[in-house]
């Protein structure tokens, strides 16, 4: 049996607004298995964004415990939870978030430069990937150069090139037209069916149920977790 690579026991997040606290997540517990692809689902407000800060360790359980891997990142300062999150995650982001000044291959590299590989290393690897999301005729393009869908893409690269413990999409064909949207979530598929670890926050249905299961959150709260 698979282990858990995400474990959240009873997490809460809340926040101070002027006099006003916020209660963005109310105790929510949930495990991940190691190659489960899951999305996460629920209206505007529902806490899904607050539920990904902390998964991409952006951000702090204010109690309750966060474990990655088997590790516990719920009280770890800010430098240390930025060397899991270059370590560890992987981000993939509705915007792309791609360097505009940099090429195609740049972009996918920069993870590497702060893990002191060799340069050659770092290039081959950032082939290899670009190779496997079908952009090695590109790598010499800058990102205003490409479509939306050429776009993210790059950003999936990207996010594999550390070889994640989990790769993390938010709204990941948020701003995609539905043919290269469909495009990128059969690369998602493509990536489950590799044993990757996938966490999929979206508010489409469609692309929600691609997944193998589904956490919906409303008010802070696990309103249902079902297989799909």
């Amino acid at each position: 049996m698979a282990s858990s690579i995400v474990q959240f026991d009873n997490v809460r997040k809340t926040y101070q607004m002027g006099p006003v606290t916020v209660e963005a997540l109310r105790g929510v517990s949930f495990d991940i298995k190691a190659g489960e692809y899951v999305s996460i689902m629920g209206p505007s407000g529902c806490g899904k964004s607050t539920l990904l800060n902390l998964l991409g360790c952006l951000d702090r359980p204010s109690t309750g415990r966060y474990l990655l891997g088997g590790e516990d990142v719920s009280g770890m300062d800010d430098d240390s939870l930025s060397a899991i999150r270059g370590a560890r995650l992987g981000f993939i982001f509705q915007s792309y978030n791609l360097i505009q000044q940099l090429t195609v291959i740049e972009n996918i590299e920069i993870p590497l430069y702060y893990q002191d590989r060799p340069e050659a290393e770092c290039r081959e690897i950032a082939h290899r990937l670009a190779a496997r999301v079908g952009l090695d005729h590109r790598l010499a393009h800058k990102p205003f150069e490409l479509s939306g869908g050429q776009q993210q893409r790059v950003a999936i690269a990207r996010a594999l090139v550390n070889d994640p413990l989990v790769i993390l999409a938010d709204e990941p064909t948020g701003n995609l037209d539905s043919s290269s949207g469909v495009d990128i979530m059969k690369i998602f598929d493509e990536l489950h069916a590799q044993g990757k670890t996938l966490i999929l926050v979206t508010h489409d249905p469609g692309v929600g149920k691609r997944a193998q299961r589904t956490i919906r959150l409303r008010d802070g709260h696990i309103e249902s977790d079902v297989r799909n």
